[in-house]
């Protein structure tokens, strides 16, 4: 039998392999990447191992054990707070490596029979070193919480796409996936959780001793979307007339330009009409499929806003204004048109945004991207279609372009899939790399 430290000990072996000197700086860029690979996969080793520990020490600690318990008996009230203070962490982080731990060890039945663990696709992944405990946390508290609702058959779809679609996300990135999932796994639910975010809304207006105010805000996604927006668009803006003027001495934060955004945005709504606000078109795109608009069944979602809403929120945000409903399967316009312009239109823009879900590499809001020619319209004479076209950001743009990214669309419409293929001096086998909206939507 293998023993359980040994793909960790594999792993940091395989680091020590890599870092065979005293100075990274003296590393090539690929040994860096190496190293950090190497590291991150032992880390998460350690983590599958650490979360075992953790389990035992919970189940040696049970209540019922009273003074036999081993925290009590090492000194600790908890077995979160023993194992907090022997590895140096924070009780929560403890109490998710508890967690991880139950959830993922194999288990015993009342007849002695040995039984998988409750999560066996996480436990496998986790063992695996491709995720940490920290996903496997994220993932495993979904799917405990929607277990009674969904049923053990969608639970085990869900986990197993989750596990198999979280490795090489980050931490943001899984949020957004889980969310997607959870909405997908259990539709049903949608709506009530949306009622208890939107009866915990608020907003509080505090002034601090030294003349600041200081705004909190709680929103819902359909009272936040409309915010969120218009806020994004003004920043983008000034972002935009920032680098045009060249004038680095006065450069301000994102922050301060979205604190800025918000009191344009008050004083217009004041009545102040000599105030420009540059929203450039900015608008709120609510999509859902032609099925569940009609059979008030299923989810929307939100650009830019992570948190699906129920079918009766996205009907009533459609009613206001600003706001786009994009009803997918229905007829549209054009999207492709050749040689016959240079920059793309608006309705093939809302297409990539559909496809690509913001900047298709990173991930940035669709009010902070640009489409691009794939094939360029000047050098290769690129077309402006859907299957030549790619929303980026400045920063991924010019990524793309300077370091020798390659792109490539599997597919046609707005079901297409971005994939982008790294240079050989950072993968020599260029293994493409999902982008865009499909990353998220998995389950669609």
């Amino acid at each position: 039998m293998t023993h359980p430290l040994a793909a960790l000990a594999e792993a940091v072996g395989a680091a020590m392999g890599q870092w065979s000197i005293d100075e990274l700086s003296a590393l090539t860029p690929g040994e860096v990447i190496a190293v950090n690979e190497a590291l991150g996969r032992a880390r998460r080793l350690l983590d599958a191992a650490q979360s075992r520990v953790a389990s035992e020490i919970s189940r040696q600690s049970r209540p019922e054990l009273g003074p036999q318990s081993l925290a009590k008996a090492q000194g600790f009230r908890s077995p979160t707070a023993l194992i907090a203070a022997t590895i140096g962490t924070t009780n929560g982080e403890a109490a998710r490596l508890v967690q991880v731990g139950d959830a993922t060890a194999p288990r015993m039945t009342f007849s002695g029979e040995a039984a998988p663990a409750r999560h066996p696709h996480v436990a496998d992944q986790l063992a695996a070193g491709r995720i940490g405990a920290a996903a496997a946390s994220m993932i495993i508290t979904m799917l405990d919480r929607v277990a009674v609702r969904a049923g053990m058959d969608a639970v085990d779809q869900a986990e197993r796409r989750l596990v198999e679609s979280a490795p090489g996300l980050s931490h943001d990135q899984l949020s957004k996936l889980i969310a997607r999932v959870e909405a997908w796994v259990d539709p049903d639910g949608v709506e009530p959780r949306e009622d208890d975010l939107r009866s915990e809304r608020s907003l509080t207006v505090r002034e601090e001793r030294n003349g600041m105010i200081v705004i909190t805000a709680h929103l819902d996604p359909e009272h936040a979307a409309p915010v969120k927006t218009a806020i994004e668009a003004m920043v983008t803006a000034d972002l935009r007339a920032q680098r045009e003027a060249g004038d680095d001495a006065s450069r301000r934060s994102v922050r301060q330009m979205q604190a800025d955004a918000l009191t344009r945005l008050a004083e217009h709504a004041l009545g102040c009409d000599r105030r420009d606000l540059p929203l450039d078109g900015a608008t709120v795109v609510v999509r859902i499929s032609a099925n569940d608009l009609a059979d008030g069944t299923g989810y929307a979602t939100i650009d830019g806003v992570t948190t699906p809403v129920s079918v009766s929120t996205a009907r009533r945000m459609a009613a206001g204004g600003s706001v786009i409903p994009w009803v997918l399967g229905g007829d549209s316009e054009i999207l492709d048109w050749g040689r016959a312009k240079r920059l793309f239109t608006t309705p093939q823009k809302l297409a990539l945004v559909e496809r690509d879900g913001g900047c298709a590499m990173c991930g940035a809001p669709p009010s902070h991207t640009k489409a691009h020619h794939i094939r360029w319209w000047a050098r290769d004479a690129g077309p402006t279609d859907l299957s030549n076209g790619v929303l980026l950001c400045e920063s991924c743009h010019h990524r793309v372009h300077d370091n020798g990214w390659d792109i490539r669309i599997d597919g046609t419409g707005v079901a297409a899939k971005v994939w982008f293929l790294p240079p050989d001096y950072i993968d020599p086998s260029r293994t493409p790399r999902l982008g865009g909206r499909a990353r998220f939507d998995l389950v669609a």
